[in-house]
């Protein structure tokens, strides 16, 4: 399998360099130069398989001569060997929905789902390759604290994440700043989410910096993250055993969602993917106006959805425009000058397949006070706002993506219900333990000294 940039298809890359890389070096995301699609026979052998080997099968197609298929289903076992659920995920009835429990993982998030795979990659990587490598990764909250428990301990890798100081929620905080290994370095960056991932893509830009302390990046850009993150869609779909079911994402950086869109792409037969936005409504808007246009950054309840730059947003502008890397340049340009409206032929293609709605602060309370009241059900805020969305577009056949355990956001629960899930027993630990983090300028100069004096 070989894969381009987004922005420009005259050079091609294997998938070692897409996934040590993250980034291309045009400042582009990393698409394969095909993408295989299941015929019905290949579809009816799928729905058969173990989440473990249904993994495999589905990844193994983007991965190339990177490992064997045998290694990578070690891999695939080693990484959900320490998930609550047997099948990593669980499937439950809520009114008319179905919930996709995607938080049973170690940090009691979905990034979970990824990120141990990834984690395990690297470490295969590393086997037969005498480097070190520098992970350097922004969070709204999730991704840090899954990217660093898959990361933690492992010989040859560091890994700096980048979190909005006083942006995130306490718990979300203590599962990053309470690690204690020594190749875990969390860094509080006075400002927002994308003030963070604005960091982080400078750095990759810099080739100068980012070839000399060998970085890698773990974020949503990460092409191994979607592919892992497909998997999910087609073994929902098999559960079910249902056609054309719709999924409703809380999305933030449009990667959960994009995933869905790929299984789509490889012949999954899903309606309408839900882009379940909050007040940061940037994709909202884009889906159902055009209108890509940021605007200030509102904290909310629900802060891993505190975005304002959908970092993957580039790969569907990309395949909207019929794999045009030039014109998907042209138009990232755009969206570097916040002008880009999309064109209403690229709008009429997106709406095709998706949809969109977004809750505010008071609805999404009260979607979460009226589900415990209803059903003994407490819901995270990101789900909740998955939940609304549905709800507002009046779909009953519907899988919603739930992203987070509650107990990850005790102040939406309070606000809510009155009421603070606790912890699992296996991460209380994080609520007494000390911390360890530093705090820094929203400067890329900052961040750059720093980590050099920590490897160096």
């Amino acid at each position: 399998m070989e894969y381009i940039s987004t922005r420009s298809d005259n050079k091609k890359f294997s998938f070692s360099e897409v996934f040590l890389k993250g980034l291309a070096d045009d400042g582009g995301l990393f698409i394969p130069l095909s993408i295989k699609k299941f015929d019905e026979s290949k579809m009816n052998s799928l729905k058969k398989l173990s989440y473990i080997d249904l993994a495999t099968e589905i990844i193994y197609l983007y991965t190339g001569d990177f490992l064997s298929k045998k290694e990578l289903n070690e891999i695939v076992k080693k990484s959900y060997s320490n998930f609550r659920e047997k099948d990593v995920v669980k499937i439950v009835e809520l009114n008319q929905f179905k919930i996709l429990e995607l938080f049973h993982g170690p940090t009691l998030a979905f990034k979970d789902i990824a990120m141990q795979l990834i984690g395990n990659m690297y470490e295969h990587f590393l086997k037969s390759n005498n480097k070190t490598i520098n992970i350097v990764v922004a969070t709204s909250g999730d991704t840090g604290a899954a990217a660093i428990d898959a990361i933690k301990g492992k010989s040859n890798l560091n890994i700096f994440v980048l979190h909005p100081n006083n942006r995130i929620s306490s718990v979300q905080r203590r599962i990053m700043t309470t690690v204690e290994e020594k190749n875990v370095f969390n860094i509080a960056i006075d400002g927002n989410f994308d003030n963070c991932q604005n960091i982080v893509k400078q750095m990759f830009s810099d080739l100068e910096f980012s070839k000399s302390i060998n970085m890698s990046g773990v974020n949503s850009i990460n092409w191994a993250r979607i592919i892992a993150q497909a998997v999910y869609y087609f073994y929902a779909h098999f559960k079910l055993e249902k056609d054309n079911i719709s999924f409703s994402v809380p999305t933030g950086n449009f990667g959960d969602v994009f995933a869905g869109y790929l299984a789509k792409k490889m012949g999954l037969p899903i309606d309408k993917l839900i882009v379940a936005t909050n007040e940061n409504d940037i994709l909202h808007r884009a889906i159902t106006k055009g209108d890509y246009i940021s605007k200030e950054v509102r904290e909310t309840l629900s802060p891993s959805m505190d975005i304002q730059l959908a970092s993957n947003f580039e790969r569907l502008i990309y395949y909207v425009n019929n794999s045009n890397s030039e014109k998907t340049a042209e138009i990232m340009k755009k969206v570097k000058k916040n002008s880009y409206q999309i064109e209403k032929r690229d709008l009429d293609i997106i709406q095709k397949d998706f949809l969109s709605e977004s809750c505010n602060e008071k609805e999404t309370l009260g979607i979460i006070k009226k589900n415990y009241e209803e059903n003994g059900v407490v819901l995270d805020p990101h789900t909740a706002i998955g939940v609304g969305a549905a709800q507002k577009l009046s779909l009953n056949d519907c899988v919603v993506l739930s992203t987070a355990h509650p107990c990850k956001f005790p102040d939406a629960t309070n606000n809510a219900i009155n009421k603070h899930e606790k912890l699992p027993k296996e991460l209380q630990h994080v609520l007494n333990k000390n911390e360890n983090f530093q705090v820094l300028k929203n400067s890329t100069d900052e961040v750059k000294k720093f980590i050099k004096s920590k490897i160096l």
